[in-house]
């Protein structure tokens, strides 16, 4: 790749991490170009040299948001080796991963948007969706379902952080986030009940 080619690839690179950051943040029908060119530094005149339009920014910044989660999600579930389903767990919901919307899991801020949205942002939040159950039911040898267990916590984590983020009160929220991260880790380190 010439000089200018990997010059062009890393300004558009920066252009689909800002428009992701900011769509995590405000949704995909807030931003405009002209403040998405500003954020990612640079003017208006020169985005048409990366993109054909604005739906086709949103679209790929949604789906480079979502991508991004799987690094992430990976490091959390090798934060604590004896467990890594309740290292990831934890990272999901942690307060931090709340309170950060905008580098946060792309899945609880656009499922709204892919839900109302075109097919290509669709896939890519499927896509990403199989992703993370493939990883979690990895996690879980021991589940005589694993797939299955794996729907359940993320559908929990996802829905938990959503909930957390909505909420007014912010005792209520932790305790969401707690309780959630409780009981899902609960789940595998039970032991299955006996027959007596």
């Amino acid at each position: 790749m010439g000089h200018s080619q990997a010059e062009k690839a890393a300004t558009r690179e920066r252009i689909l991490r800002a428009a992701s950051r900011r769509i995590r943040t405000d949704g995909v029908d807030r931003p405009g170009v002209a403040e998405l060119m500003q954020e990612a530094g640079l003017t208006h005149g020169g985005f048409y040299k990366h993109f054909n339009s604005r739906d086709d920014l949103i679209t790929q910044a949604a789906a480079f948001a979502l991508s991004e989660g799987t690094a992430k999600m990976e490091r959390s579930a090798r934060k604590n080796p004896e467990d890594a389903r309740a290292g990831l767990i934890d990272a999901y919901l942690a307060k931090q991963h709340r309170d950060g919307p905008a580098t946060g899991c792309a899945l609880v801020t656009l499922g709204a948007a892919a839900g109302r949205g075109d097919q290509q942002i669709q896939q890519a939040y499927e896509n990403q969706v199989r992703t993370y159950l493939d990883l979690i039911a990895g996690l879980d040898e021991d589940a005589d379902t694993p797939r299955a267990e794996a729907m359940l916590t993320l559908s929990a984590l996802v829905g938990a952080m959503l909930i957390s983020r909505a909420v007014a009160d912010q005792d209520f929220s932790d305790e969401l986030l707690e309780t959630v991260a409780e009981q899902l880790t609960d789940r595998t380190s039970c032991e299955p009940p006996t027959d007596a």
